[in-house]
């Protein structure tokens, strides 16, 4: 799927909610590999970090920090596991994997949106830290991620939960990876999953759809950061012909055999035509998908704008597929 600059118009305008909130935010610095660090440094600013005790939810919920085997050769990987208190049968699980552009985040990014979604549905959560690219390429992030939902799923029993009923939750660089992870969970026999929710996935590392160019130029991951995100991860092999599917989900010839996927993003956001053609693709291999475009929504609308009407929509959405997917 390849396109030009010429071939598309300007960007769909904003929802006016999402739209006044983020012209109230101070511009982002451009993104390059060396200010990779500063973008770390930052981060913490405006991505909410709950501790254990907000994770607690007053006692609703009990919060383990585990150090599990990584993997072969690689250091261990770190879990937050949230369980909710007071259930004796096992509970379903959203297996939690972080955004960050593959460059940035930790474990407990957005963990309060997540904990809010596993709270609706009764189950348990299992966030995961992977190591971050540049200084670990490809396939270490992905390989940490398939790592602790090994472990999550050998060790269900004892975590109290119901391992036919484990769901990947990620959105933007983790639902890339969440979409990888269902990948190599098909194509290894690893652990059976439920379902994978994907939240504007970070699916394709050519770098050169419709809406890329569309909003190249926008104040929301535009293509320049994009760049810096692959390249960061793949070096130069980045849109080259050997990519695997691991490192970037939209090269994967088959889709078929896939859990069901709950995929959504906005009309505004750079990802939405690779996000789009998956779901399409996922429908042509006879795969079941659910996909929501939220009008003129930009990439990550529904945390930077979560009062919007169209923030609120989609979390419902969210809820509700996975109350149908989860209920017995």
């Amino acid at each position: 799927m390849t396109t030009s600059s010429t071939e598309v118009g300007p960007p769909p305008p904003y929802d006016a909610e999402c739209g006044a909130v983020l012209a109230t935010l101070p511009p982002f610095p451009p993104l390059t590999l060396a200010a990779i660090p500063a973008m770390r440094a930052g981060a913490a600013e405006y991505m909410p970090r709950p501790t254990n005790e907000e994770l607690a939810r007053g006692g609703a919920y009990t919060v383990e920090e585990r150090t599990v085997p990584g993997p072969p050769g690689a250091p261990d990987v770190s879990l937050i596991i949230c369980r909710p208190v007071g259930t004796t049968a096992a509970v379903p699980a959203l297996y939690c994997i972080h955004g960050g552009g593959m460059i940035g985040g930790t474990a407990r990014d957005a963990l309060g949106d997540e904990l809010d979604l596993a709270e609706h549905v009764g189950a348990a959560l299992v966030s995961v830290e992977y190591r971050l690219a540049p200084e670990t390429p490809h396939p270490g992030p992905v390989e940490d991620c398939y790592a602790g939902l090994a472990w999550t799923a050998q060790h269900a029993a004892e975590l109290g939960i119901d391992a036919d009923r484990i769901v990947l939750v990620g959105g933007s660089a983790g639902g890339g990876l969440a979409a990888a992870l269902a990948l190599l969970a098909r194509d290894r026999g690893g652990p059976a999953l439920a379902g994978q929710l994907l939240m504007c996935p970070m699916l394709d590392d050519r770098n050169d759809s419709p809406s890329v160019h569309q909003m190249a130029n926008g104040r929301m991951w535009n293509r320049s950061a994009n760049e810096v995100g692959w390249t960061a991860l793949l070096g130069d092999a980045r849109g080259g012909p050997d990519v695997s599917p691991y490192a970037a989900p939209a090269r994967a010839e088959n889709l078929a055999g896939l859990p069901p996927a709950f995929i959504d993003v906005g009309s505004a956001d750079s990802f939405r035509s690779e996000d789009v053609d998956y779901a399409e693709r996922i429908w042509q291999a006879g795969g079941v998908a659910e996909l929501h475009v939220w009008p003129g929504g930009y990439h990550g609308f529904d945390g930077i704008a979560p009062a919007a009407g169209i923030s609120k929509a989609a979390v419902a959405a969210r809820v509700e597929w996975l109350r149908r997917l989860l209920t017995p």
